[in-house]
């Protein structure tokens, strides 16, 4: 059997069987952009495709490989049946998001996104240096975007690097204030760090 065919019963081999149970976990634009425009149903109304493109620009012709990613990422992630079947999915995933990456403008409203995608399924894959070059390059663009400082610190702590995790979650906080995610990691490293010495604060 194939890497891609070794998937939790019922759900096609290719992403491009536009299977509603996954076309629903996407952005709302995702329906409406090339391929899928044709085959998922409501996507090919010309009036949400206008305001989508008009909305996110020049890039929108191209992100139905940022779409499929984030299908291929899911697959990885949660559906598939082995970890070759994982890397498999992982692999194309980032694959797809380099495509979106490398046509984007460094002003593209979703690059941060984008990128912050890709190195999830960077780590998944074992690939942390690449992983935090993305979320780095994500946090430059714009620092205000939380995502990265959190995926990112959720891997320095489950190395055992609490301090670079730390470090990012104040970053993040001292660019997006009052973020409730980060707040919640930071708390929770806190707590992880008086455990670890024997409950004195």
């Amino acid at each position: 059997m194939s890497a891609h065919a070794q998937l939790i019963p019922g759900y096609s081999d290719d992403v491009r069987a536009y299977d509603p149970r996954e076309v629903a976990l996407l952005p709302g634009y995702c329906k409406h952009t090339q391929e899928f425009r044709e085959r998922v149903p409501g996507g090919g109304d010309p009036q949400l495709i206008e305001n989508w493109s008009n909305t996110l620009g020049p890039m929108y012709i191209h992100m139905h490989h940022y779409c499929w990613g984030l299908m291929k990422a899911h697959r990885g992630m949660l559906m598939a049946r082995t970890e070759r079947a994982s890397t498999h999915f992982l692999s194309n995933a980032v694959q797809e998001f380099d495509y979106v990456i490398e046509r984007s403008p460094q002003d593209f409203v979703l690059l941060p996104e984008v990128l912050a995608k890709k190195g999830q399924a960077l780590l998944r894959l074992g690939r942390s240096p690449a992983a935090m070059m993305a979320f780095e390059r994500a946090i430059e663009i714009k620092p205000d975007y939380w995502p990265p400082y959190a995926h990112a610190s959720d891997y320095y702590k489950e190395i055992g690097q609490f301090e670079q995790a730390r470090e990012l979650l104040n970053r993040g906080l001292a660019s997006a204030p009052n973020t409730s995610a980060l707040q919640r990691r930071l708390t929770e490293l806190d707590s992880a760090r008086t455990t670890r010495r024997g409950g004195k604060p």
